[in-house]
């Protein structure tokens, strides 16, 4: 069921388009893909002259809920789980990532974008796991 006091249409398509340019530009400027588990798997191998881009990119995205709260106030996050739920979603979500070869980002925006074959499997097999996740977690453990 769709929330309709907290619906942002508008905000939402402002964050999708600005993540769009945003990977855009990064393929664009640098020739990589901006997939975010890439960029912070490279991190634990680093090669020389390959760590700064990574950890300047990832502390844009810690510090852009800052940012975005000197322009409005950050909306409201309500997690409905508990520590260990959210534990072992990480886990599964980090094992899944690296059996995929790229997560979220890297295949669905990146790849779906660029019409690649294994980034429309990955991001479908991403989707139909999500919809099986909240049919079991909603009416079958509920």
């Amino acid at each position: 069921m769709i929330d309709w006091n907290h619906f942002t249409p508008w905000a939402s398509l402002a964050g999708g388009a600005l993540i769009g340019l945003a990977a855009a530009l990064f393929i664009l400027f640098n020739g990589r893909i901006a997939g975010i588990s890439g960029i912070l798997g490279g991190l634990l191998r680093p090669r020389p002259g390959d760590v700064a881009w990574r950890l300047a990119f990832i502390g844009g995205l810690a510090a852009a809920p800052l940012a975005w709260s000197l322009a409005a106030p950050l909306p409201q996050v309500q997690i409905d789980a508990g520590p260990a739920a959210l534990i072992a979603a990480g886990l599964l979500v980090g094992v899944g990532t690296r059996y995929g070869s790229g997560c979220t980002s890297g295949h669905g925006v990146c790849g779906v974008s660029r019409l690649s074959p294994r980034s429309l499997a990955a991001t479908g097999a991403f989707m139909l796991a999500g919809f099986i996740t909240v049919f079991v977690v909603r009416h079958l453990l509920a």
